[in-house]
Order: structure tokens, then C-alpha cells, then sequence
């Protein structure tokens, strides 16, 4: 059993910058994939970004890359997600995902074991 606890969200003005956090707490967690998803209103969740707890491989939802940044902190067995140069289209609930298969699609969130309650996002014009 995995437990995931997000936060940092909150309101920025398009450009500004925001550093979620995601606490996980569990067995074996050097073992799960971690990472981010998001979800607007209306629409599926989507994949952001991902990371190894050992290896460090890092994935990215293309739209993201240059502006997100994916790290792990081992000792605190937290994961971060910076955000920086917003875009109101980054609008989102974000939710921190572990999974012990690697996911780097939004198809994956069908079969991703554990998730977060979800931290909002809402970057203004």
C-alpha cells in the first residue's frame, strides 16, 4: 500500500511559478515510478511528467518540457514537480501518481495503482 499526500497548488498570474510537492509514505517505494497527471474541467486527466526513485529517468508530457521540472527527494520520499512560465491551459487539478510499471501516456491512467487526492492549479490571464 502506497499513501500520496500533494500539495502547493494554488492561483498565479500567467508566467509565475508554482513547486507542488508530493509525500508518499509505503513499502517498497523504490520500487514505484512517481509522477504527475493532470485534470481540467471537462476533460481526462492527462500525463505530465515522471520519474524513477532510483534510476532518475524522467519523462515529459511534450507540452511541458522547458517549463516543468520532475525531482525526487529519497530521504524525504518526496517528489516535486516546478512549474514555471504558466499557462492559463496549465489550469488543472494535479495529481501525484505511483505505479510500479513505468508510465509515460495519458492511456495510463487506467491503470495507474495509486493516486493522490489531487492539488488545484489555476493560472490566471
Amino acid at each position: 500500500q502506497v499513501q500520496l499526500v500533494e500539495s502547493g497548488g494554488g492561483l498565479v498570474q500567467a508566467g509565475g511559478s508554482l513547486r507542488l510537492s508530493c509525500a508518499a509514505s509505503g513499502r517498497t517505494l523504490s520500487a514505484y515510478f512517481m509522477g504527475w497527471f493532470r485534470q481540467a474541467p471537462g476533460k481526462e486527466r492527462e500525463f505530465v511528467a515522471t520519474i524513477t526513485w532510483s534510476g532518475g529517468n524522467i519523462y515529459y508530457r511534450e507540452s511541458v518540457k522547458g517549463r516543468f521540472t520532475i525531482s525526487r527527494d529519497n530521504a524525504k520520499s518526496t517528489v516535486y514537480l516546478q512549474m514555471n512560465s504558466l499557462k492559463p491551459e496549465d489550469t488543472a487539478v494535479y495529481y501525484c501518481a505511483a505505479d510500479l510499471d513505468p508510465y509515460y501516456s495519458d492511456s495510463a491512467r487506467r491503470s495507474i495503482a495509486y493516486w493522490g487526492q489531487g492539488t488545484q492549479v489555476t493560472v490566471s490571464s
